[in-house]
């Protein structure tokens, strides 16, 4: 296991905090010894953190975070107190890794993943496992026979002694709910809480593992809500919505309580953007007003227990209002231990323990373990110990006027070292393209760029997320025009700045980001010298098609609308599909693509690389044995190195 033991502490004093340093390791990362004019190796910049999903067991004994690692995901469990490994839990290369929770202070319990064909199209298969760690005995949770989701899981006993498990038979059943044993007695101990309901397609429990809430679909795209009050009640039907109903948003469920109706959901505030209400589950009214933050969307909620302590938002950075004057007091004199870096309680058990992150716009960060009680602040890991954040680039939020005047946030790395002036860029749009967004947090591929000396700008351009409903919108049907126009008039803000040379720029990005970039250099090739795109969509309507296939009815038609207008307004993809476009290319292109790929297919690759040799053009091309996330370090190095030389051969950086 690769990761950094324990090299400091920190002591947090009531005023000020002070500092003093435990063990023999060095207390900062080898790679500040580096000569500050070395090149950062590439392979820096796609090395995983050894530190994923970090999570405190219930008293805050043990934490466990995710290690991946050759190709597997393993669960690694540690000592609060003296920060030592106890045990690594294995998952299998042959199998995905989906989530972990503690279930009581001494199991663990784990969703892994599968995939399996079902009439050629690849489902994936979800189960459960728990991991006993007295025994350290890892045991299957199921039956025999059951559908593809195997890890809905709607209560965890706190004593880690059952779960409540909603679960299909197959494909085509709807669930019943079990209560089903940890203790390793398998299926034969499981019994029946709920059996299924021909109208419930998603079950709910209170916090006390009672079945007190149904939902469904039917054929005709409405939603259909069951309920009842109490234990032992019969589920009554609360009401019956239409797919595109603004009532269906309140019911974004985030507690249902033992002996209370009341609950708390976000919805839509008057101006669109995203509060915190109180919600009678009974009558599928929202009641008071409990927050809302001005100008930007309520992300999640934080409790302890059943006690509404806090909320997070997003603004440039993940922000957080603390309800709880004791946790705003811990929130500060973390704050106060660690000046210069954004701070967030990453888990908590309950204010005896907590774990923090420690990070930046430039830095990586670290992972810490807190115990308010004794006033301490342990150093577990440096996050990603190959980047020395001391020697990556400044990143700045900006704002920019569309063509239209529509304000557009986006933010500017500048390379370290080099005189803001006429420099190269990169334009480097986001992923998604809707509900998606980038924000001022660390990020691998702008560093890695500007570390060559190329400027990066990273807009968030309608459609994008956390704005607001009316900004999201903005994208509505506008893939490929506006929201395109957005990306070059961000170009031109950085040469109107004088940052840029207008003559040396190109587009890069993943995903909705690689077809961005795509679709740049073939719409405007007076603006851009070249484009590289990772698992870039090409053809749009083979997209969409693709898509439907998973998507549940109330969505199917919502993402159709979304991605192609409606109405007078309605696109015809062919016009701003790359692949259906290819004629027009004249600018050098980087296509990459992972042949594992089950949300942009591969063969929205062959499909450009088909196109193009039937129009006479070149492309660079890179198939990688690897999926949409790049989830092998080896892979996205790969990707990397070719963009990078890429770069430097069609918008050399001197």
């Amino acid at each position: 296991m690769n990761f950094v033991k324990v090299f400091c502490a920190v002591v947090l004093a009531a005023a000020s905090p002070a500092f003093a340093q435990e063990g023999n390791g060095p207390t900062e990362p080898v790679s500040h010894l580096a000569v500050e004019n070395a090149e950062i190796p590439i392979a820096a910049f796609s090395t995983r953190s050894d530190f994923g999903t970090a999570m405190l067991s219930p008293k805050g004994t043990r934490f466990a975070f995710v290690h991946r690692s050759d190709g597997e995901a393993k669960v690694v469990l540690m000592d609060s107190d003296t920060l030592e490994p106890l045990h690594t839990i294995r998952t299998g290369e042959k199998y995905g890794f989906n989530w972990f929770r503690w279930a009581g202070e001494d199991r663990i319990l784990m969703s892994i993943e599968a995939t399996t064909s079902f009439f050629g199209m690849p489902i994936p298969i979800s189960r459960l496992v728990v991991f006993d760690i007295p025994t350290q005995k890892a045991t299957a949770i199921g039956f025999r026979k059951q559908g593809v989701e195997g890890d809905d899981v709607l209560y965890i006993d706190p004593y880690g002694r059952f779960i409540i498990l909603s679960m299909s038979e197959s494909l085509f059943e709807q669930p019943d709910v079990w209560r089903y044993p940890l203790d390793g007695s398998g299926e034969d101990g499981a019994v029946k809480v709920q059996k299924r309901d021909r109208l419930v397609d998603e079950w709910f429990a209170d916090d006390q593992g009672t079945v007190r809430m149904g939902v469904g679909w039917t054929r005709g795209d409405s939603t259909i809500i069951h309920y009842r009050s109490a234990p032992g009640e019969d589920l009554r039907r609360v009401t019956k919505l239409k797919r595109d109903a603004e009532e269906l948003d309140n019911w974004d469920i985030l507690g249902i309580y033992a002996g209370s109706d009341t609950g708390y959901a976000m919805m839509k505030g008057a101006d669109g953007r995203q509060v915190l209400r109180e919600f009678d589950y009974a009558t599928g009214e929202p009641g008071r007003l409990i927050h809302q933050q001005p100008g930007w969307d309520v992300d999640s909620v934080l409790f302890n227990d059943r006690k509404l302590v806090g909320i997070r938002y997003t603004d440039d950075e993940r922000q957080t209002v603390w309800f709880d004057e004791e946790m705003a007091a811990h929130q500060k004199a973390l704050e106060q231990a660690l000046p210069g870096s954004r701070i967030s309680i990453a888990s908590r058990a309950g204010t005896e323990r907590m774990l923090v992150m420690q990070y930046g716009a430039s830095d990586p960060g670290a992972l810490y373990v807190f115990t308010p009680a004794q006033r301490s602040l342990k150093m577990i890991a440096a996050l990603r110990p190959e980047i020395d954040h001391t020697r990556m680039s400044e990143v700045r939020a900006i704002e920019y006027a569309a063509r239209d005047g529509t304000p557009i946030r986006a933010y500017l790395t500048l390379p370290r070292g080099r005189e803001a002036h006429d420099l190269p860029l990169v334009v480097l749009p986001h992923g998604g393209p809707y509900g998606i967004r980038d924000t001022l947090r660390y990020d691998d591929w702008p560093q890695l760029l500007a570390s060559r000396g190329y400027a990066v700008l990273q807009p968030n351009f309608r459609g994008s997320g956390g704005y607001g409903e009316a900004f999201e919108e903005l994208g509505d049907g506008q893939i490929g025009r506006r929201m395109q126009d957005d990306l070059d008039d961000a170009m031109d803000w950085a040469v109107a700045k004088g940052f840029v040379d207008p003559g040396r720029v190109c587009m890069v990005g993943a995903s909705y980001g690689g077809y961005a970039a795509l679709w740049g250099v073939i719409r405007n090739p007076e603006r851009y010298r070249c484009a590289a795109s990772f698992a870039g969509v090409t053809d749009f309507n083979a997209q969409i098609k693709y898509s439907g296939k998973y998507m549940e009815r109330r969505y199917r038609k919502d993402f159709r609308r979304k991605v192609k207008g409606e109405g007078d307004a309605e696109i015809d993809l062919d016009d701003v599909s790359p692949a259906s476009q290819i004629h027009r290319l004249t600018r050098p292109v980087l296509l990459v693509h992972g042949n594992e790929d089950t949300r942009v297919p591969f063969s929205q690759f062959k499909t450009m690389v088909e196109a193009a040799e039937k129009a006479g053009k070149t492309l660079e091309t890179l198939e990688l044995e690897d999926n949409h996330n790049l989830a092998k370090e080896e892979s996205e190095r790969a990707w990397l190195e070719a963009l990078v030389a890429f770069l430097a051969q069609h918008n050399p950086p001197d």
